[in-house]
């Protein structure tokens, strides 16, 4: 007995092919693209994370080179891509300050009289987040990137350049440095406050607290100056806040307060001062390329 082949009765041969199509979820360029950057997002904030608990900086340093690399490889013209990134790590910056601020407040390790002394400074910086361009905020940053790089790799523990921290308008210029410098970089204030109050001969817990209110304050203003300097732009991506990036801010900040424990867990365990130079490695690399940037 032969037996015929099947054959698909009218119309049955194009509802399989539609059955075989839906039957998955077919990734488009954009999801796989977004799935991408959601990945690298996840471990930037783990990294900065970990280096803000383990060397005492604040997550910026490290989230502002990797958001501009990252945006300038999805095609966004860098003075944007520079002021979302900036933007994004000060809004990063505020949960991961009060958590930090909250602990080293209970420790009595900030000091209050200067933050009071160094506040008018932080006004500063909020100004001229909105109206700076992006190139100079580039170049704000790979100098001071530089300027850190090399001081992390070189500078000979116990260094001090002062017995104390100056006071009248010396320190107030100072405080006005840090605080406009720190947010035109998108950094809570810790890579240049800790390292000014050291070298003041300050105590390292009670630079590394006062730093963590510091972050605060210049990351919850210059966050408002971000939203209000880039309201309204057409050249900002989709589910941007002015130049905030909500999608990077949501990846960002739990797994930046998330890894910051481990971080300080590490620093009881492995060689700082190794990971001092990885580290300056890092920025030296993040400021070269800043600098062809601005050069190309």
């Amino acid at each position: 007995m032969f037996l015929l082949p099947a054959v698909p009765l009218h119309g049955e041969e194009e509802h399989r092919k539609k059955e075989t199509k839906t039957d998955g979820i077919q990734l488009t360029p954009a999801m796989t693209q977004l799935a991408i950057m959601a990945a690298v997002l996840l471990g930037v904030g783990l990294c900065g994370g970990i280096l803000a608990g383990l060397l005492g900086v604040g997550g910026g340093i490290v989230i502002v080179p990797v958001l501009y690399h990252l945006m300038s490889l999805l095609d966004i013209d860098s003075d944007v891509a520079m002021k979302l990134a900036v933007g994004t790590s000060l809004a990063t910056i505020i949960p991961t300050s009060i958590v930090s601020m909250r602990s080293h407040l209970r420790k009595d390790a900030v000091d209050i009289p200067l933050l009071k002394n160094w506040g008018p400074a932080i006004a500063v910086g909020v100004v001229l987040i909105g109206i700076v361009k992006g190139e100079v905020m580039i170049g704000v940053f790979a100098v001071t990137a530089a300027a850190v790089a090399i001081h992390m790799a070189f500078a000979p523990e116990g260094l001090r350049l002062a017995d104390h921290l100056p006071s009248g308008v010396p320190r107030f210029g100072i405080g006005m440095l840090i605080g406009v410098v720190s947010t035109m970089m998108g950094i809570g204030g810790g890579t240049l406050t800790v390292p000014t109050l050291v070298l003041c001969n300050y105590p390292i817990r009670r630079a590394v607290g006062t730093a963590s209110a510091i972050g605060l304050i210049i990351a919850f203003p210059g966050t408002i100056g971000a939203i209000i300097g880039g309201w309204g732009s057409d050249e900002l991506p989709p589910w941007s806040l002015g130049n905030v990036s909500l999608i990077a801010l949501v990846i960002l900040a739990p797994a930046t307060m998330l890894a910051a424990p481990w971080g300080a867990k590490l620093a009881h365990s492995i060689k700082t001062r190794n990971l001092r130079r990885a580290f300056a490695l890092f920025l030296g690399i993040t400021s070269v390329r800043m600098f062809i940037d601005l050069l190309t």
